[in-house]
């Protein structure tokens, strides 16, 4: 099996972005091409991640594989990739070693170890939204970091036609609207008015792979996981995360 990337940085960001909340998991590839799916180690949160095989150089698989991997030593790894570097994945014989070669002004490569984690196939949550906004990146970070100035928590909503963000404390309180009015908000189709607590740490690691431009896609029912979705590049994340249940 060897897999050929053309952008290892733009790879080294995927990695980040799903190192954010998951610590071990295994990447698949088969004929589709290269997916992930994990939960981070509290299990509140669930990540599907993919890229399809016509978005390599090269992608030479006989059979599916999997790799299992430490996706914070891989970031490390990952890190080690420099501008204009292509990224080439390979296992070795025995298949307990990954080969990690970036190709540019030089040709580096890594040897590392594999994990054997035998996961479990993680069905995907199956809920009937009542609301979709797509919202750029920008303002969901800039408003996880008002939220961040008064609580641990942020409460997304959908009411009148707008999507509202909230967090209240002894510190104070913040509300954050965003209207069709409004450059950020791309659209937003609602059934119902809802509403849902989320642990704001979990909200800004699942955009740590997202620019500021990205265009970002939130599902909401009020008191169900939220569903969370952007592509960059050709690759696709799908994060889902469980609210906390708002006490009376």
């Amino acid at each position: 099996m060897e897999i050929v990337y053309e952008d290892a940085s733009l790879f080294k960001k995927f990695v980040d972005g799903l190192s954010a909340l998951v610590d071990e998991a295994e990447f698949i590839v088969d004929d589709k091409g290269l997916s992930l799916k994990a939960t981070d180690p509290s299990q509140i949160s669930l990540v599907d991640f993919s890229i399809p095989r016509k978005a390599f150089r090269k992608f030479d698989v006989k059979e599916p594989a999997k790799l299992g991997a430490d996706l914070n030593y891989f970031t490390q790894i990952m890190g080690r990739a420099k501008s204009g570097d292509s990224l080439s994945l390979s296992v070795s014989g025995e298949g307990s070693k990954l080969n990690v070669v970036f190709s540019g002004a030089a040709r580096r490569a890594f040897l590392i170890p594999l994990l054997d984690l035998s996961t479990a196939e993680l069905p995907l949550p199956r809920i009937d939204f009542d609301a979709e906004v797509k919202v750029k990146a920008d303002a969901l970070q800039d408003s996880f970091k008002d939220a961040n100035l008064i609580s641990t928590h942020v409460v997304l909503s959908v009411e009148n036609d707008s999507f509202v963000l909230k967090a209240s404390s002894s510190k104070g309180n913040l509300e954050n609207v965003y209207s069709n009015k409004d450059k950020s908000l791309v659209s937003l189709t609602a059934g119902a008015e809802t509403r849902a607590m989320f642990p704001l740490d979990y909200l800004v690691s699942i955009l740590k792979a997202s620019s500021s431009d990205t265009e970002v896609t939130v599902k909401l029912k009020t008191n169900a996981p939220v569903e969370i979705s952007y592509s960059v590049g050709e690759a696709k994340f799908v994060y889902f995360l469980a609210p906390r249940i708002e006490s009376e």
